[in-house]
């Protein structure tokens, strides 16, 4: 991962990723340069075959983009085979499960399944044919030819009815998020992240452990992970600070009503400050609490949510501070499901690769675990990634998940 290079932002930075990049000796209009504080999501910036269509500017003038992400796995599982039943491939030939979670089907047979399978790699003399990657032109081009360089799409006035059919369509299995591209830290909620669409997979993966249930996201960006779990539990808080993101995060919550509607549930979008001891109650104020709202939070909400929001020290003490506090608050067994990307960064304070924002949540974790106040046990465990896939991201080695339990002791 590229670093910055300055010591005020690498220190505190693990998502910068297009800083101190060279730029090419033979630069186009169409290539995207971004300044040395800019902050990129992975999965804007590797997103295959997906149209980043900019319909705005949010309030503070950055350029708003329109994505779609595809559910994979909305049928039955007798469906879901019956689908990729031919996915069966010579490399995975005792079956199991490709790297996007689709399943590899076996045949009846299976010595004849192999044996036709090799027959179509043989030639006529009964030599191996290989199919090679063709050759690339240039450096770029072999850089990844399994992913596609993203060239937004500028929506231009008179031209939005090439896609009104489009968004007018409302389609299950598809997730609409407006977001922007590229951002500075503190600005990194208005963008998607992977660790929300890990959370999102687990939560379609052990529904029962959210459905029907009241939820609370802290720190919810733009509301991805609590639509797709709106979609099984009976009411979601998403909830974060700025009121130019939360009034994104409630588009996307309208753009996906359809999906959360049909299972009979409720979004609602509200301000909650780490930093803050309450809950803002003004009545003038957007996005604050209504005294039934707070009732309801504390007298029913089961499970609380954070996806990929340990990249600040100070803030992830502020979350865990507030995290204590809610759970005091709702005085009966919580369940708390945590993920983040461990993200790998050369320091020029250490002058060496670190991961100092991972190592501060994890120190932050183990605190949780060993506290003995008498009022709450926390009893922490990692969650196997062993669970399919049901949105397509690159889930890779770096994300984790885990689980922590409070139980009041008295």
């Amino acid at each position: 991962m590229e670093s910055c290079g300055r010591s005020s932002c690498c220190a505190r930075c693990p998502y910068c990723r297009c800083t101190g990049t060279e730029v090419a000796e033979e630069e186009t209009m169409d290539d995207i340069v971004f300044r040395s504080d800019t902050v990129l999501s992975d999965i804007h910036l590797h997103t295959p075959k997906e149209r980043h269509l900019m319909v705005r500017l949010n309030g503070v003038g950055q350029p708003v983009f329109l994505s779609q992400f595809k559910l994979l796995r909305k049928q039955t599982d007798v469906e879901f085979e019956k689908k990729y039943k031919n996915a069966f491939t010579i490399e995975n030939g005792r079956g199991g499960r490709r790297g996007d979670g689709i399943p590899l089907i076996l045949g009846h047979n299976k010595n004849e399944t192999l044996s036709k399978g090799i027959d179509c790699l043989l030639d006529a003399d009964g030599d191996l044919e290989v199919v090679r990657r063709p050759q690339c032109t240039s450096t770029l081009q072999a850089e990844d030819l399994s992913r596609e360089k993203v060239c937004p799409m500028v929506l231009m006035k008179g031209g939005e009815d090439l896609y009104e059919e489009e968004e007018q369509e409302c389609r299950n299995d598809i997730i609409k998020i407006e977001h922007t591209m590229a951002t500075p830290l503190e600005d990194v909620g208005k963008q998607v992240w992977r660790g929300a669409f890990l959370l999102a997979d687990y939560i379609l993966f052990d529904q029962d452990a959210f459905r029907c249930r009241t939820l609370l996201e802290l720190g919810g960006g733009t509301g991805l992970t609590s639509i797709i779990a709106a979609t099984i539990a009976g009411r979601v808080y998403c909830t974060d600070v700025g009121e130019d993101l939360l009034a994104t995060c409630e588009q996307n919550v309208r753009l996906n009503r359809h999906l959360w509607e049909l299972a009979g549930s409720e979004v609602k979008v509200k301000e909650l400050d780490w930093l803050k001891d309450g809950l803002c109650t003004d009545p003038e104020a957007p996005y604050s609490w209504s005294e039934a709202e707070i009732a309801d939070m504390y007298n029913h909400a089961s499970v609380i949510l954070a996806a990929d929001v340990f990249y600040d020290d100070d803030l992830t003490d502020a979350f865990f501070g507030t995290l204590r506090r809610l759970t005091g608050y709702l005085n009966r067994v919580c369940t708390i499901y945590l993920a983040i990307e461990k993200r790998l960064n050369f320091t020029l304070r250490s002058m060496d690769i670190a991961c100092e924002a991972y190592s501060h949540f994890r120190d932050a974790l183990s605190n949780l675990a060993s506290l003995r106040d008498g009022e709450m046990k926390y009893t922490v465990e990692p969650v196997r990634l062993a669970f399919c896939q049901s949105l397509v991201y690159e889930r890779i080695e770096q994300l984790e998940l885990w689980k922590v339990v409070a139980e009041p002791q008295t």
